[in-house]
């Protein structure tokens, strides 16, 4: 059985990059904040004692999952943008992609009494379609609470990103991502894991921040959760990382229903938020032909 790898902030990205390459999964201790963490938790503290509990043994009958974060929680949109991890998650993901885009936002209390969740593989989202040599995700759960063995420290199977997919993974095969509060678990969509089974008397709460290759759709729909009337008051970074901009040369255009006749008739994503497209070859594929 192997060990995740846990690096400090400043550990070069190569070093990361290769541990989420090689086993699937690592830790990345303390990265967020003490005061980033305190305005994240006043944010979402509403939300979390609001939310009732799942549905289902995969999302947990006894587990409370939130989104729509970009909306209700500044400190989220903080954590969203990380540089670290923008840069991290780029370098991952750019062997199959122009850009990327971000797939969700969660928040997961995984509460007193509840089980283990089922392993499984993110990239499943897609229905299994996705050939296995591209990689489709970089995702992040950065923990608001300690994350122990007793509260349900989220379970990785290290290396199972290189096995095939009708192969089970074992208790043996799979550790726990324990790690204090303030600290980031980073894992692909190709890895097995599972969230933990908590034992233990306290809530384990995590917010779960995913990012994918933006030809894909993306699991929370963004445009639902975070409209333009929203989205047009964030920076333009987050605006373009929630996908209001041109995926590719012709992904993403859309036309104003109430502007019938206008010569600009297929536009890119930015101008339903007022302004045109900092790219400007985006902005000429459309609106100049």
């Amino acid at each position: 059985m192997t060990d995740l790898s846990y690096f400090e902030p400043d550990t070069d990205h190569g070093e990361i990059l290769q541990a989420l390459r090689d086993d699937g999964a690592c830790v990345i201790v303390g990265l967020m904040s003490a005061d980033l963490q305190t305005r994240t938790k006043s944010e979402l503290e509403g939300f979390i004692d609001a939310t009732p509990d799942g549905r289902d043994d995969f999302t947990g009958r006894m587990t409370g999952r939130s989104g729509a974060l970009i909306a209700r929680s500044e400190a989220c949109r903080e954590l969203v943008m990380d540089r670290k991890i923008i840069d991290l998650a780029n370098a991952f993901l750019e062997p199959y992609t122009d850009k990327i885009q971000l797939h969700l936002t969660q928040i997961i209390d995984i509460r007193p009494g509840q089980g283990a969740q089922p392993r499984h593989r993110d990239r499943l989202a897609w229905g299994g379609y996705l050939p296995d040599e591209i990689e489709p995700q970089f995702n992040t759960i950065w923990a608001l609470t300690d994350f122990t063995e007793e509260n349900g420290a989220t379970r990785v199977v290290p290396g199972s990103v290189k096995w095939s997919h009708d192969r089970r993974a074992t208790d043996a095969e799979t550790v726990q991502a324990s790690m204090p509060a303030g600290s980031v678990l980073l894992y692909s969509g190709s890895v097995i894991h599972g969230g933990g089974q908590n034992s233990s008397e306290l809530n384990r709460t995590g917010v779960n921040i995913t990012y994918c290759l933006g030809w894909l759709r993306t699991e929370e729909n963004q445009f639902l959760s975070c409209p333009p009337a929203i989205a047009k008051q964030l920076d333009y970074d987050l605006q373009e990382m929630l996908g209001y901009t041109m995926g590719t040369y012709a992904l993403g255009y859309y036309s104003d229903p109430d502007a019938l006749g206008e010569v600009n008739d297929l536009r890119p994503p930015e101008f339903a938020l007022g302004r045109p497209p900092r790219d400007k070859a985006s902005s000429a594929t459309l609106i100049t032909d």
